[in-house]
């Protein structure tokens, strides 16, 4: 069994020593909280209002929530039979890397806990109602795997996370540095929920057969693999139109055209997912549809930056 783990983890390229940990917080993955913060900060920064301080506290924090949801992710799916030694898109610290799950467990409990002391300062200086918001996130976080019927397991994986870690981080990241929120930051937030929701979806698609053997209900079983990557590329042109749309309606600078740049990342997605069926084949693809999310969002901020840079008229 040691030999046979041995040569997954070198044909998956997995390193010994640091890298377990590292793996383990599935670092592609983490631009979908790093991104909404940066947006919603420099949507803050764009009407005039900035506090370095509390960006990094949010970003920490972030990213925080979402490392220890993939550690609960990685911990209930090995406990409920899931994981083994050839299961790929996981960081295999468990399955692989012989660390035990309790340590794992613990570990994403300590990351909350810190998030959450980084939720006290942000509450100090903003408004008591975000602890709110914040506890609720840290639930669902664990929720997503955890629990009697986690979030993951059902067709609401992809709606649950682009809507928390897009449209409610978004609207977190401008409030805590404005004191204000308004219709326009949560409909200018919606393509990266959808995009955000895109990289749940993608790994959906990849986990099809697997997942469906094990009882899950994800939206890509119920509607099949075809479909599935018919949904994921439609999606993702949404969101593209809808930015175009915001563009034109002035909700937009016209800066945010660069965005449109990250298209090609979404045609590689997809192209890959239409050429393979091996979960190893379909890695690729997740991680092109990971880095559309980053893209797009990093161009969107790059774009916010320009016009408070240099205006130009909305």
């Amino acid at each position: 069994m040691g030999n046979k783990s041995h040569t997954n983890a070198n044909h998956l390229n997995e390193k010994p020593g640091f890298h377990v940990w590292w793996r383990l917080l599935r670092p592609h993955t983490l631009t979908a909280s790093f991104i909404p913060v940066f947006v919603g900060t420099m949507l803050a920064v764009l009407d005039g209002s900035f506090r370095p301080l509390v960006f990094i506290a949010m970003l920490i924090a972030a990213m925080l929530i979402q490392s220890a949801t993939n550690m609960f992710n990685e911990y209930y799916d090995f406990i409920r039979g899931l994981d083994n030694e050839d299961s790929v898109g996981i960081g295999g610290t468990i399955v692989r890397d012989g660390i035990k799950p309790n340590v794992v467990k613990r570990l994403a409990f300590s990351f909350l806990g810190v998030a959450a002391l980084l939720g006290v300062y942000i509450c100090l200086i903003s408004n008591w109602w975000i602890a709110v918001i914040g506890l609720a996130c840290m639930l669902i976080g664990y929720l997503y795997t955890g629990g009697p019927v986690p979030i993951a397991y059902t067709p609401l994986g992809e709606v649950v996370s682009g809507l928390l870690m897009g449209t409610v981080i978004i609207g977190i990241s401008y409030y805590i540095q404005t004191f204000a929120i308004s219709w326009q930051i949560l409909v200018i937030s919606i393509p990266i929920a959808i995009f955000i929701g895109c990289i749940m979806l993608s790994n959906n698609i990849r986990d099809l057969e697997g997942d469906k053997e094990n009882g899950r209900k994800t939206i890509a079983i119920l509607i099949g693999r075809n479909k599935a990557i018919f949904l994921l590329s439609s999606l993702m042109l949404t969101s593209y139109a809808l930015t175009a749309a915001f563009i034109i309606a002035g909700l937009l600078p016209i800066y945010s055209i660069i965005s449109l740049l990250s298209i090609t990342k979404a045609r590689e997605a997809i192209k890959t997912f239409q050429a393979n069926t091996t979960n190893v084949g379909m890695i690729p693809a997740m991680v092109a549809t990971a880095k559309t999310n980053t893209f797009y969002g990093g161009l969107i901020g790059l774009s916010l930056l320009l016009q408070i840079l240099f205006p130009l008229p909305l």
